[in-house]
């Protein structure tokens, strides 16, 4: 399994200590267990919270006892942290406020939690000679170019108006009152941030700009495994209203249009920038699957099959209902219009491309879904009922 692994120009690969700050998410859970099973590193995961990969940390007899432990650190406040990142071979990172939801009412903890968080562990990063994998978003990019040219205009089917590459296309983003865009400007500005420290202090680096990586463990069952009053992203939020029988709620009539990746997929990718840093350090690099895109709705549609399939369940006589996005994510809200990634650099330095099919993805996804949580929701609205 892990001996014997050669990079992709033929050198063998050192084992390597890699500090995981965010470990305990939905990425940092899947990366975490594809660098048990199938790599001989070691990885000192850092969080608040371990629940996501608590089957990785015990019982004491798992294969790779030793190679993993938990640090529960909030790295706003902690001094140890430096001292990790300096025990460390490798930097990613992880820890973000990634939720639409909060970007409207927790604009300051948005920006603080992606940039001024972030700032402490680039500082140390480049002081300490670390490597840094920095994950980003693709919410970096905004609005595409062409999102500004007449609905009627021939223009707007041409790629070179929506097709988003690292190092062509502009960022573009609504007026400072559309505090939606809190998250992509801190995001921003952080990347810029790591270029210049690679720039002018010699940092090794490679930012991830993930273009909506779904699948198991993502985000959270509101009321089940996560604040009643939470409204997480769009694949939980339809998981939810599928497990609850009720009609998905599409956002402005669910018209944007978004590529979906399987998390399985995306971590493969991952796995090559770590392991081939004369390949990957310097880089800015789209992760995604730009094969399965689909509107908002034709997602909430497909949804809602695979989760009758997977479910033996009959769809809703209603499937979906349409809301504004001032009611349901509040005033100051503000979308993209597509997010189509480029998938030109990552292809030519890590010779990467998506697998999965959406279908696939959604299937594999709902059933996880439907088998975890099922049965929580039934007890959750039996606790409703009875109150």
């Amino acid at each position: 399994m892990a001996g014997g692994r050669i990079d992709l120009d033929g050198n063998v690969i050192k084992p390597m200590k890699i500090c995981m700050i965010g470990a305990g998410g939905f990425i940092g859970s899947h990366l975490c267990e594809k660098l048990m099973n199938e790599t001989p590193h070691t990885v000192l995961a850092v969080d608040v919270y371990s629940d996501k990969i608590k089957h990785l940390l015990e019982p004491a007899d798992l294969p790779w006892t030793g190679r993993i432990q938990f640090h529960r650190i909030n790295i706003k406040n902690d001094s140890r942290l430096e001292g990790l990142i300096k025990m460390a071979d490798l930097v990613v990172n992880l820890a973000a406020i990634c939720t639409p939801a909060d970007y409207n009412t927790r604009p300051l903890d948005t920006i603080y939690s992606n940039f001024i968080d972030a700032l402490p562990v680039v500082k140390y990063c480049s002081e300490n000679g670390k490597r840094l994998i920095h994950f980003s978003t693709c919410e970096v990019y905004g609005k595409t170019i062409g999102a500004f040219l007449p609905e009627d205009s021939p223009l707007r089917q041409d790629p070179a108006y929506y097709v988003l590459k690292e190092d062509v296309s502009p960022c573009i983003f609504g007026s400072i009152e559309k505090q939606r865009w809190s998250y992509a400007c801190a995001k921003q500005l952080i990347e810029r941030l790591i270029y210049a420290e690679g720039a002018e202090n010699a940092l090794e680096f490679t930012i991830v700009r993930p273009f909506n990586w779904i699948g198991p463990r993502m985000d959270f069952i509101p009321g089940i495994d996560g604040p009643s009053e939470g409204v997480p992203r769009v694949l939980a939020c339809f998981s939810n209203n599928l497990l609850r029988h009720e009609p998905l709620k599409l956002v402005d009539g669910g018209h944007s249009q978004r590529t979906f990746i399987y998390i399985k997929d995306a971590i493969e990718a991952v796995l090559l920038m770590i392991e081939n840093p004369t390949r990957a350090n310097g880089q800015i690099f789209n992760v995604g699957n730009p094969n399965n895109e689909v509107t908002v709705r034709q997602l909430a549609e497909m949804m809602t099959q695979v989760y009758s399939k997977v479910s033996g369940e009959s769809p809703l006589e209603t499937p979906t209902i349409d809301v504004s996005s001032k009611e349901f994510y509040g005033e100051g809200y503000d979308d993209s219009d597509k997010r189509i990634p480029d998938m030109t650099i990552i292809n030519r330095q890590l010779g990467w491309n998506p697998k999965t099919s959406l279908w696939d993805l959604l299937e594999s996804t709902l059933t996880y879904q439907h088998r975890t949580y099922a049965e929580a929701v039934k007890q959750a609205m039996s606790k409703t009922t009875a109150n």
